[in-house]
């Protein structure tokens, strides 16, 4: 047993995503290492070329404007004033909690797990439930993702306007986090932006590849959305986010395609995880969660394979989920399929 193993707990892992924690917990490996531990697409919106007046100058509200049209269109929005953009959609977990007063919170779980956290921090009691059934009667906000995070449950739209509706009756909120929502638009609530009680988080970075660019998006109801932009203040976007978020947004002949290849690379990564012994229990086209029995154990020894997985320890009865993503990595397929079949 390698020294680095004796000390590396899962518990130690929050998000996916960071190759120099990987090589801190297992300093023996020689990498390089492949990341299979986000839901990050692994083969990125190209860049588009920039303007020298997008680093040097301030942000415009005619590049925000573009930025938000563009954004619309893509998610069958009403129109460019139903969005705030800020820089990332993990921003905005963090200030939504602080823009109501304290109160009861349900988070639909298990799932991402700083939704929880936030809501915390901020002074709110909050509680897991299974469904939203569990807490539309009694929480004054009710927290999801559609689809979840890491076990790509949905839910139905109709379903989900109900329990807004109700929640809406005595002023609370149904929070949707949409962040994969761009791998199925036809599950998104964006269409219904503005309507009482109802706030959906976007993200950028996950479907387009470009987590580094820090872009998300609010859609909410009209006071909140005021309140959303007064807690931002001005020039809350960078220019280069501006221009590459417009550009990314507005190409829906890529993100047609994109979706058909992650649907594909998905398949492949299914075909690998099922021979290796894994059952897979949900996922989206961008990662799959697997039931691996002891997940520390094999989380370890792909760790000392170079493979960079994420275990979900924190969650009372999940200890056996192991989350894998994919990658643009040609040779890690054969990496993964032959350190499996040594587990």
């Amino acid at each position: 047993m390698m020294r680095s193993e004796i000390h590396t707990p899962p518990s130690q892992i929050r998000h996916g995503g960071d190759l120099t924690q990987a090589a801190a917990l297992f300093p023996d490996v020689p990498g390089p290492w492949v990341d299979l531990s986000t839901g990050i697409n692994p083969w990125p919106y190209p860049l588009p070329p920039l303007p020298p007046v997008a680093w040097t100058a301030l942000p415009t509200r005619g590049a925000l404007w573009a930025l938000l049209a563009a954004a619309a269109t893509a998610y069958g929005a009403p129109g460019p004033d139903s969005l705030v953009a800020a820089p990332g959609s993990e921003l905005w977990i963090q200030v939504l909690p602080r823009l109501r007063a304290t109160g009861a919170v349900a988070i639909v779980g298990p799932t991402y797990g700083d939704h929880a956290r936030a809501w915390s921090a901020a002074g709110h009691a909050v509680r897991q439930v299974a469904a939203p059934d569990d807490a539309a009667e009694a929480a004054d906000v009710v927290v999801l993702c559609n689809p979840n995070n890491p076990d790509g449950r949905t839910w139905d739209a109709d379903a989900l306007l109900d329990w807004t509706g109700r929640l809406a009756a005595r002023g609370g909120w149904l929070v949707v986090d949409e962040a994969y929502a761009d791998l199925d638009p036809g599950r998104s609530l964006c269409r219904h932006a503005g309507a009482p009680g109802l706030v959906i988080l976007r993200s950028f970075g996950k479907f387009f590849g470009l987590g580094g660019v820090r872009l998300g998006f609010v859609l909410a109801p009209p006071a909140l959305m005021g309140a959303a932009r007064l807690a931002l203040g001005s020039w809350a976007v960078s220019g280069p986010a501006l221009a590459i978020g417009a550009a990314a947004l507005a190409d829906l002949d890529w993100q047609a395609a994109t979706r058909r290849r992650l649907d594909a690379e998905a398949s492949a990564l299914d075909d690998v995880l099922r021979a290796g012994g894994l059952r897979i229990i949900g996922g989206t086209a961008l990662y799959r969660l697997v039931d691996a029995g002891d997940a520390a154990a094999l989380w370890r020894h792909l760790a000392h394979a170079g493979l960079w997985t994420r275990p979900f320890p924190e969650h009372a009865g999940c200890q056996g989920w192991l989350r894998l993503g994919l990658t643009a990595d040609g040779g890690a397929l054969d990496r993964l399929a032959a350190a499996l079949a040594a587990f």
